[in-house]
């Protein structure tokens, strides 16, 4: 079906999600001068690569359900308050891990 193609609604609630789940271990008033801003940052990382990971092993993932688990993850992200230069910095790392 042709039609499968454009249905992006698991991957755009699972960017949403692991928008969510980077909230709520990196909030927005964090100080990213901190010495232990880069240590806790790149734990989270790797904490939502192994997410991602997983989501891509149950789930087929073409070009416009990753635009849309991108774009899902990356507004989430903006409408709670993160920098900007910060969110597209994320998400451009969420779209190389996709």
């Amino acid at each position: 079906m042709p039609f499968r193609w454009f249905d992006a609604k698991a991957a755009n609630e699972f960017g949403t999600e692991l928008a969510t789940f980077f909230m709520a271990r990196m909030p927005v008033d964090t100080q990213k001068t901190e010495k232990k801003f880069a240590v806790k940052t790149s734990e989270l990382l790797d904490k939502l690569s192994l997410r991602v990971n997983q989501f891509k092993a149950s789930n087929q993932l073409n070009f416009y359900t990753k635009a849309k688990l991108a774009n899902s993850f990356k507004w989430t992200l903006k409408d709670a308050g993160y920098e900007a230069k910060y969110v597209d910095d994320l998400t451009e790392w969420l779209v190389k891990q996709i």
